[in-house]
């Protein structure tokens, strides 16, 4: 593997970017958990989980190349957060496997080889390229997508949001019936509740660093995601309402349902 500055080499992988496949950090675009996500990759689910190094050949070819050195991957990573240059090199006895395509969308390419394009099939090789999912339609990787980029953009999501006019808590008790109430959210609470009964697959339920000792929790289950912070509302996103963002206020139930999923949360290293 070789950065993008370097002279063309046959062999070599102009990597332009890099993930990590772990439980507590995956593309949530591939699955609502870690196993899942896995399979989406057609890898195992090794507790310590994997990298992915995306990246052209010499002839502008798209290959996901998968890692086991999470540790090298992580660093390059962190690296280029920080505007730090990283030449991001894992050693072959690391590579578990190199898949044609790209599972997410990259923006730039390599310089100095043809455009990205999918690689021509070898003999033997039946795998489909991997591929961003379709944009235009909603399903629930898009839902996922949307969830993500509201745990991005928090500040940006809360301030659109006045505390009257999130939905209440879907099991509220106090004052009656809520004003407002929709299945989906009913739905979406009460699987998640059964997240802390009887823990799910790894990577379901996330929590990350929050300002001011609070966490930010996402959490997924069929037909539904959720981005919350421990101490203030939720999001819900559903399959059943495309690009529809559904607030859910705090109420009597919602700040124990977010304590309890915090505790049995995967969390980054």
């Amino acid at each position: 593997m070789t950065g993008t500055e370097e002279a063309v080499d046959e062999d070599a992988l102009f990597v332009l970017t890099a993930v990590l496949l772990t439980p507590a950090q995956f593309p949530s675009v591939l699955g609502d958990d870690f196993p899942a996500a896995c399979a989406a990759l057609g890898l195992e689910p090794y507790a310590e989980g994997y990298g992915l190094v995306l990246g052209q050949d010499s002839d502008g070819a798209r290959w996901t190349v998968v890692v086991d050195d999470v540790s090298l991957v992580a660093v390059a990573i962190a690296s280029w957060d920080c505007g730090m240059e990283y030449d991001l090199s894992p050693d072959e006895r690391s590579v578990v496997a190199a898949l044609p395509g790209w599972p997410l969308a990259v923006a730039v390419a390599a310089p100095g080889v043809p455009a990205p394009h999918d690689p021509a099939p070898e003999d033997g090789m039946d795998l489909t390229p991997l591929a961003p999912p379709d944009t235009e339609n909603w399903g629930p990787a898009q839902r996922r997508l949307g969830a993500d980029e509201i745990a991005l953009q928090w500040a940006e999501w809360r301030q659109q949001i006045k505390d009257e006019e999130a939905f209440p808590s879907a099991d509220a008790r106090a004052g009656g019936e809520p004003k407002k109430k929709h299945p989906g959210i009913r739905r979406a609470l009460e699987s998640a509740r059964t997240y802390v009964e009887s823990p799910p697959p790894a990577g379901r339920v996330r929590s990350s660093f929050a300002p001011g000792g609070a966490r930010t929790l996402r959490a997924d289950g069929p037909g539904w995601s959720m981005v919350a912070r421990t101490d203030d509302i939720a999001f819900l996103l559903l399959d059943e309402e495309p690009g529809e963002v559904l607030p859910v206020g705090r109420g009597p139930e919602l700040p124990g349902l977010l304590e309890a999923l915090e505790k049995m949360a995967v969390r980054p290293a």
